[in-house]
């Protein structure tokens, strides 16, 4: 059954052609919201587009294909959805990158990227939506963390500090949003199934948490109305958890 607090609901997604944001779109046009999803990659937003309209041909699917590194790109997908919706009403920030290099290795640049693309432009977009949100006295704000945040894995520093900051980011905006009714949720996941997941080294990829999983823990999670609520929510995988 469909949570009906949705329906209706216009949703933003980013990263919306990687794994986990693909099961997330597929969700989300399951629970009847308008969708508008955006990624690096026009080509397969096309296609996840068709595919959702195929899916239900009562909802609304917009697409931009932005690069979200790049400040000025930023500006024109936030223009492109103002000219979409009046009004976003779920905030999904799911694009990020997981640069594998040891910390001697590492550049400015690759620095630069990954906290652009993973901190700044959660930053920015919230900036901006969170107004529809508390003008109208609902919103729903869920931005994909890591566990990634609380243990050490050699080549993943520069992922790391950026998905801490993500955490910590998350945690003071849910105080400032809450008395609005707009709930903010950093959800921290495992290793995921898919082509991020795959390149993790030493790793056990069939442990890993299937995407369509995470999605319904997500959309199930913010459709309920209620004082209830957790700041951070860490999913785990039973097999091989540690």
């Amino acid at each position: 059954m469909e949570p009906s607090c949705l329906k209706n609901k216009n949703c933003l997604i980013t990263g919306a052609t990687g794994g986990l944001g693909t099961a997330l779109s597929i969700e989300f046009a399951k629970n009847n919201c308008n969708l508008f999803l955006t990624s690096r990659n026009n080509h397969n937003l096309k296609i996840l587009k068709s595919q959702l309209q195929t899916q239900n041909k009562t909802i609304t699917v917009k697409t931009f294909s932005a690069d979200l590194s790049n400040l000025s790109e930023i500006n024109n997908l936030i223009k492109e959805i103002r000219k979409s919706y009046a009004t976003i009403d779920i905030l999904i920030n799911c694009a990020g990158i997981l640069p594998l290099k040891f910390i001697q290795d590492s550049t400015v640049e690759d620095f630069d990227e990954c906290f652009n693309i993973n901190v700044r432009a959660p930053i920015i977009l919230i900036k901006e939506f969170s107004k529809d949100m508390t003008d109208q006295r609902w919103g729903r704000i869920v931005n994909i963390a890591s566990s990634a945040a609380y243990n050490g894995l050699e080549k993943t520093i520069i992922y790391r500090a950026t998905k801490h900051a993500l955490l910590g980011f998350s945690k003071a905006v849910h105080k400032e949003l809450r008395d609005y009714n707009v709930r903010t949720f950093c959800i921290s996941p495992g290793p995921i199934k898919t082509k991020m997941g795959e390149i993790l080294e030493n790793e056990n990829y069939q442990t890993f948490i299937n995407p369509s999983d995470i999605a319904d823990f997500i959309t199930n999670l913010i459709s309920y109305d209620t004082e209830m609520f957790s700041e951070e929510i860490r999913l785990g995988r039973i097999i091989g958890e540690k």
